[in-house]
């Protein structure tokens, strides 16, 4: 193999392979759901977007695919398409076409059309009165507004039951039907079943009806849009969901509450919730009931992300937590509204979020000239600190009483002092390199033709908490040649654009490089020449 000489530098988005473990960050193949097609996740479209000065973005895309596949929809304020591939087509082949397609003139990214679920921990009913509205200071905030008709708060979500006695008259009459449909594409978002009850439940916790003596109180009486974007299973595609926060934010909804999450970072959705927040549109999701990290889209910096605390003020077990929460509400066993003409207790991050979608709406009222970004400060500065770290709380548990006052009396938690982060407050002592040790490993597999599988690209984040060094390894059949090359900014390599690599004859290569702790990892397994399964390996080193 020749050497091609010393490697360029052009910046390129970064594509992240499926399958990943450990460290590796990796964009699953999942799904599509188009309006008029069948509504639910596919694990057969790609999501390609273009630049803003790009005027036709399928006349763009068209010519970069195969024959056998489809462009199927398009969106052309947001400037994306989704690409149906055929059946044929391998989780590999994906990976090849989304490269193919990124590095076309014009051409800003190619990504999973991923599947959002709905994030709620069902559980039978225990409670028969609320807790939530007087958690947060409602009671005190209602005697200054129950909410204003003019603030509206679209609900992205399964359909809301809009004729239910107490959220019919808080809906919002201005669009037909109160909403949109974009699973089936029409222009009633009513539920198509009785279980499909998450919406109704979730929008009910928003601006459900208060003090009108029917059912359970709502946060505020704000009006409310449904945006159909999940189906009556819990799924829905990522352009289902894009169109849907689009729409919300051209209809200039005010608060826009998503009760969502699990497709992964995504440049589709986080261009739409960068689109609303440039329209005005403050948008607030659910952190997640995994556990673990803050799902998309609660973690894109445009969007509030909410954790979930008890009737203790505790943070729920299933509540996702990380340094993106910036609000924690009510989560566990919160009354609501369901279909038909009915109430539940239900649990999860899904109930959390709308409850801080609610203040914001109260906050709103009272506040009617403050910008989305004066509003998002606002519920964070009047936010109560109780207790917990700012992973599990952010700035404290919203409060509605604060937040309609002036804000003055507020707890303030943003000023990160209060609770631990669990990190240290000062650094330790150097050690040897090799005190700490990190490994991760990918398995794939290369293949030739147009649906096969010639290269695969990776990025690694950095696990050490003080790295010195690291070795990344491949380990490939012996009847082929495949090469490794590495990046340390975490742009995608290229046989000709890469900072690291090992070519030899064969498919076992290695590549050593000392760290700083500044590093991403752009990692690219290409195939010269056979094709096989492989071992990506990297092993970190820390002081």
């Amino acid at each position: 193999m020749v050497d091609n000489g010393s490697p360029g530098h052009n910046r390129r988005n970064v594509l992240k392979a499926a399958g990943a473990l450990g460290a590796f960050i990796g964009l699953g193949g999942v799904t599509a759901a188009t309006p008029g097609r069948k509504p639910g996740p596919k694990e057969d479209e790609i999501v390609v977007g273009v630049g803003a000065s790009v005027a036709d973005a399928e006349a763009t895309v068209a010519p970069e695919i195969p024959d056998d596949a489809e462009i199927v929809h398009k969106n052309e304020t947001l400037g994306y398409v989704a690409v149906k591939l055929p059946e044929q087509a391998s989780t590999q082949a994906k990976e090849k076409l989304k490269n193919r397609v990124a590095s076309a003139n014009g051409v800003e990214y190619a990504e999973d059309n991923a599947t959002f679920e709905t994030l709620v921990v069902p559980n039978d009913p225990q409670y028969d009165q609320q807790y939530a509205p007087q958690q947060v200071g409602c009671e005190e905030a209602w005697e200054t507004t129950f909410g204003s008709s003019d603030v509206s708060i679209a609900v992205i979500d399964q359909g809301i039951q809009y004729d239910h006695p107490n959220l019919a008259e808080n809906m919002d009459g201005s669009v037909s039907n109160y909403g949109y449909d974009f699973v089936d594409n029409n222009d009633d978002p009513y539920p198509v079943s009785q279980d499909e009850n998450h919406g109704t439940h979730v929008g009910g916790i928003a601006a459900g009806g208060t003090n009108n003596g029917e059912g359970h109180a709502g946060i505020s009486n704000c009006s409310m849009l449904s945006a159909r974007a999940l189906g009556d299973g819990g799924g829905g595609s990522l352009t289902d969901i894009a169109d849907a926060i689009q729409w919300s934010a051209d209809q200039g909804a005010d608060v826009i509450n998503m009760s969502l999450g699990g497709g992964g970072f995504n440049d589709t959705m986080n261009n739409a919730c960068e689109y609303a927040r440039d329209q005005g549109s403050l948008l607030i999701a659910a952190a997640g009931n995994d556990g673990g990290s803050v799902n998309y889209p609660a973690a894109y910096d445009s969007v509030m992300a909410v954790s979930a605390i008890d009737s203790n003020e505790n943070l729920a077990n299933f509540s996702s937590r990380g340094p993106e929460i910036e609000l924690a509400a009510p989560g566990v066993n919160v009354l609501s509204t369901v279909n038909w003409d009915d109430y539940d207790s239900l649990s999860g991050t899904s109930m959390a979020s709308p409850v801080a979608a609610g203040v914001a709406g109260l906050a709103k009222s009272a506040h009617p000239d403050m910008t989305n970004a004066e509003l998002r400060d606002h519920l964070k500065s009047t936010a109560v600190d109780i207790g917990l770290s700012d992973d599990n709380q952010g700035a404290g548990r919203v409060d509605a009483a604060n937040a309609v006052a002036d804000g003055d009396d507020g707890d303030d938690g943003d000023d990160g002092d209060d609770g631990d982060d669990g990190g240290d407050d000062e650094p330790d002592e150097p050690g040897e390199c090799g005190a700490e040790v990190n490994t991760a490993s990918v398995e794939g597999e290369l293949s030739g033709g147009w649906w096969g599988n010639p290269s695969d690209t990776y990025t690694y984040e950095l696990q050490t908490a003080d790295p010195c060094a690291s070795t990344i390894t491949l380990d490939g059949p012996s009847d082929a040649t495949f090469d490794l090359y590495l990046t340390l900014d975490g742009r995608t390599p290229t046989t000709s654009d890469y900072d690291e690599r090992s070519y030899n004859w064969g498919s076992d290569e290695e590549i050593t490089v000392d760290l700083d702790g500044s590093e991403t990892f752009g990692i690219l397994v290409d195939r010269y020449d056979g094709s096989g399964s492989y071992t990506l390996t990297v092993e970190e080193l820390g002081k």
